[in-house]
């Protein structure tokens, strides 16, 4: 069983999910991926203390705070290889950005390997299922496009400018 709670918040409403202990998904409406880890059954549950705790942790970061993902129990689901990309997301310090390259290098560095995919990074980014909390709006194209936020660029500047992101050397690509 999923349950799933409501946040109104500056940029939508969010979706928030939990097994019951931790929180497992928070999606924004209309969101690429919504939902996409959800178990079949799901009952609205407001009263959960996850719940209580995610929307502390929401409140103080729309305030212009800048909570510890750390005070969250999180569980997302997901493959190996994306719950480390999920990891190096968390460890992105507030008000700035990082590329899928260099998320690559990092992940390939602890594995060994020469090389990986900035491409495959940028799949598992994609696919966060704990959007705003784990950082996946911190990343960036390796020429500074703002590209590939599944809640929508004008959403990812939104949270940039919130976290005091210098946006100057930043662009929006012209096909989206």
């Amino acid at each position: 069983m999923t349950y799933l709670s409501l946040y109104q918040s500056p940029v939508g409403k969010l979706t928030l999910a939990s097994d019951g202990e931790n929180l497992t998904g928070l999606w924004m409406e209309g969101q690429k991926y919504f939902g996409s880890t959800l178990e079949p059954r799901t009952e609205m549950r407001e009263d959960l203390e996850i719940f209580q705790s995610a929307g502390q942790w929401l409140d103080a970061y729309f305030s212009g705070g800048k909570p510890e993902i750390s005070d969250l129990s999180l569980k997302p689901s997901g493959s190996g290889f994306r719950m480390e990309v999920w990891r190096i997301l968390c460890g992105i310090p507030y008000g700035t950005v990082t590329t899928y390259g260099e998320i690559a290098k990092e992940l390939a560095g602890k594995k060994g390997k020469k090389t990986m995919s900035a491409q495959a990074v940028g799949g598992a980014v994609g696919h966060n299922p704990i959007s705003i909390i784990i950082p996946c709006h911190r990343v960036v194209g390796a020429d500074g496009s703002l590209t590939g936020y599944a809640g929508g660029i004008d959403k990812k500047i939104q949270l940039l400018k919130l976290e005091g992101a210098d946006l100057s050397g930043l662009y929006i690509p012209k096909n989206g």
